[in-house]
């Protein structure tokens, strides 16, 4: 027993009470978390930290984007992940940035950290799945575009789920899709695959986390996110195999 403001408290029978009360969830079944929205700032923690281990010299710009040749010939996927952590430019890092800043925490705070991580992951690799696809064979890639514009896609449907206003969410979508075909055009090199990737992926697990039933959201969730791996997975093995073919290698 311990002493409390009302009286004598058995311990163990408090922390047994306590384990039987169902942890705080969001509308979407995500873990509620009070405080800053911390996996989005980790995020620009790392990809400001990786700009700066860029501009500090080496290889490790060659060595991380995402060139076609590499993945095929020598196996280096690792550049669809590592290639969504650099920037070429500090305007570009700062952009992303800052929309990662803008629609970041909002998303966190609505899906939970674990979804919300799972987003962002999905999309960034969905943009350079399709980049992988599509961009021409010698081009190197990097930048977290992907990913943010999965955000984009993702905060239209979570805010129009909840019955928010979303014009000016649409606006800004519509206007950063006009940029992306107008602007290689302009002389501004921007890779509309990375783009268009990364915002039909997050539209889409976005719509499979809010739109998932009650009882279902952890189990849909967890298959949301195994299929489009294995989607990703499948398409990568059949570009691969097409590269080889190409280039003479298979």
């Amino acid at each position: 027993m311990r002493t409390a403001a009302v009286g004598h408290q058995c311990v163990d029978c408090v922390n047994a009470a306590a384990r039987t009360v169902p942890e705080p969830r969001t509308r979407f079944g995500g873990k509620v978390r009070e405080g800053a929205p911390v996996l989005t700032y980790t995020l620009i923690a790392v990809n400001v930290l990786m700009f700066v281990l860029q501009i500090a010299g080496g290889d490790l710009e060659s060595r991380l984007t995402l060139w076609p040749p590499a993945l095929a010939l020598h196996d280096e996927y690792y550049r669809l992940v590592t290639s969504m952590f650099l920037h070429y430019g500090a305007m570009h890092l700062l952009f992303n940035m800052w929309a990662l800043y803008v629609v970041g925490p909002p998303l966190e705070k609505w899906l939970g950290l674990t979804r919300f991580g799972v987003l962002y992951a999905l999309s960034g690799l969905g943009g350079s799945v399709l980049v992988y696809m599509l961009s021409p064979l010698n081009s190197a890639t990097a930048g977290a575009s992907g990913a943010i514009f999965g955000l984009f896609g993702a905060i239209f449907v979570v805010a129009r789920h909840l019955n928010l206003d979303v014009r000016a969410i649409g606006v800004i979508v519509v206007i950063n899709l006009v940029f992306t075909f107008v602007g290689p055009a302009l002389g501004t090199a921007i890779s509309w695959q990375g783009h268009i990737g990364g915002l039909v992926t997050g539209a889409l697990v976005a719509s499979a986390f809010v739109y998932a039933p009650r009882e279902r959201r952890t189990a849909t969730a967890a298959g949301v996110t195994v299929a489009f791996a294995m989607l990703f997975a499948a398409l990568i093995f059949w570009r691969t195999d097409r590269l080889l073919f190409l280039l003479g290698a298979g």
